[in-house]
């Protein structure tokens, strides 16, 4: 198995873990060129009209914000991007140096902080 094809398996088995929070209705990962490689929507979940579609220009969108470096020297890196909709919400995590990043899209109850932590927690040994 190469390395990429290692780290795709453990990014699947990472988004998976995440899909059992009860909350979490999508975690993927995303590379620098918007397109999903590994992860998806909860299983027997049918996702919300038109969210696909959505999702995919969310995707580029945020994978363009996350990987801009302006700010970085005076603010420091982005540790995640979020967006509270009433239908959904919506946080990134990009992992600079595999140019990469973790989408989640959760229910609107969800506390963005608290699925901070637990990606934190999941992904402690990616970069």
């Amino acid at each position: 198995m190469s390395n990429s094809e290692g780290a795709l398996k453990l990014y699947g088995e990472k988004c998976s873990k995440l899909l059992e929070e009860s909350e979490i209705r999508f975690a993927g990962i995303v590379d620098k060129d918007g397109q999903l490689i590994s992860g998806g929507f909860k299983e027997g979940l049918i996702p919300h009209e038109g969210d696909e579609t959505r999702l995919q220009s969310f995707l580029e969108f945020v994978s363009k914000a996350s990987i801009r470096k302006e700010y970085d020297e005076s603010l420091g890196p982005i540790n995640y991007l979020a967006a509270r909709r009433d239908k959904a919400v919506l946080v990134s995590f990009p992992f600079p140096i595999t140019q990469i990043l973790l989408l989640i899209s959760a229910e609107p109850t969800a506390n963005i902080e608290n699925l901070a932590k637990k990606v934190v927690e999941i992904f402690t040994d990616v970069n």
